[in-house]
């Protein structure tokens, strides 16, 4: 058996690999083994050798991230794809344009009328009006805060807001106690009028407590509307004015402090306005001043119905109809606050007088006006709308804060 061995050497930089064959006389199937194994060595050899001269052509994150981006780009197009008309609609509204305030401001108008046509439509039994402010400040309670928890809110709110929303939500509730027996006491035209110098208050709020700048254009708009409110309702006001003693006789002799609670309640409104938006913009959530007031409203309404008044069971057509008022109620609440979070008072305000346009539109188009005061309601619808118009033609892009 002869054997011989022979020493070869690669070099590759400063690294050396030294390989030693030997050779032997063996049959030929001990042949074949070795010839396999040396074959099976040089192919484990070889590519450790050029590893390093050698670069890789791909990687393989930068390929497996080529892979999965496409399913999740596609993914997202089909959701978006899938977004309802109205729910496109919704979110443009809600934040999605530079008009977002303003057309918060007037879709809440809008609702506020719509409340008003559902409650003499299919108003089918005298409810007292306590009663009717605690069962629609506890469906807007349940429903805001349904809200808060489906998007992960907290209920009350941050810490350093807190404050401003328990100032908003008593505001709020003396507003609404005040105006209640305002209108007892009242005739509805005059409490009416009173009612609407609650966006002229709030802009003057404004401007003590939060410190905006009222321009002349803002001025100018809040005294054409509340100017058209008075045109409107004048003819009225003068023939109550007329049978002013014998309504004195039936509600006593209480007519100028009824007045000055109306005044008051006007006050305290648009002081409430101011706190609305202090409070959504500290908390970034406005469903968030609308379950403050719930809170404060709820059982304050509750303490007045069972001691000031007497308790009505509703019938269940009346009870449906209050349920839609209160839902009702509660969209105009939340789309009035986004409203006073987005835009400036002065502007905001003043795109609430489009309730009094529609509704006057409703009457003469139902043919319910009366024909002798049909030129000064047109002529205060007109002086709204031209009010109103430019307000909106201004735009909130340079006034918003």
């Amino acid at each position: 058996m002869a054997s011989s061995s022979t020493e070869t050497r690669i070099a590759d930089d400063d690294h050396h690999l030294t390989l030693e064959l030997t050779v032997r006389d063996l049959d030929s199937h001990d042949l074949e083994k070795s010839a396999s194994a040396s074959a099976l060595a040089s192919d484990e050899i070889i590519p450790l050798l050029n590893h390093q001269n050698q670069r890789p052509r791909f990687n393989i994150f930068s390929a497996s991230y080529t892979r999965r981006n496409k399913p999740r780009e596609q993914v997202f197009k089909v959701n978006e794809t899938e977004l309802s008309p109205v729910t496109r609609c919704s979110s443009w509204v809600w934040s999605g344009s530079r008009y977002s305030g303003l057309l918060c401001m007037a879709l809440s108008s809008i609702l506020y009328l719509v409340m008003e046509l559902v409650s003499d439509t299919f108003s089918v039994q005298p409810i007292p009006l306590f009663e009717t402010a605690f069962l629609r400040s506890t469906i807007i309670l349940i429903l805001s805060y349904l809200w808060l928890e489906r998007i992960g809110q907290p209920i009350f709110g941050p810490a350093h807001a807190r404050k401003l929303l328990l100032s908003r939500a008593l505001l709020g509730y003396l507003s609404l106690f005040s105006f209640i027996f305002s209108i007892q006491m009242l005739p509805l035209s005059q409490a009416i009028v009173l009612s609407f110098v609650n966006p002229v208050m709030a802009s003057i709020a404004a401007r003590v407590i939060l410190h905006e700048k009222l321009k002349i254009t803002d001025i100018g708009g809040l005294a054409c509307s509340f100017f058209g409110v008075v045109f409107i309702f004048g003819p009225t006001l003068t023939v109550q004015v007329g049978s002013e003693g014998r309504y004195d006789n039936l509600k006593g002799n209480h007519h100028v402090y009824a007045v000055l609670l109306g005044f008051f309640s006007s006050i305290t409104g648009g002081s409430s306005y101011c706190l609305i938006k202090a409070a959504a913009k500290a908390s970034e959530q406005p469903v968030i001043t609308v379950l403050s007031f719930g809170l404060v409203a709820c059982p304050a309404a509750a303490i007045c119905m069972y001691s000031l008044e007497s308790f009505v069971l509703p019938t269940f057509e009346t009870l449906f109809s209050m349920i839609v008022l209160g839902l009702l109620a509660f969209c105009a609440e939340v789309l009035l606050a986004r409203g006073l979070q987005l835009e400036k008072i002065g502007k905001a305000a003043n795109v609430l007088y489009i309730e009094v346009v529609l509704s006057q539109f409703w009457i003469i188009g139902t043919r319910k006006a009366v024909s002798t005061g049909l030129f000064s309601r047109l002529v205060g619808c007109l002086l709204i709308i031209i009010s109103v118009s430019y307000t909106i033609y201004l735009g909130p892009a340079k006034d918003t804060e």
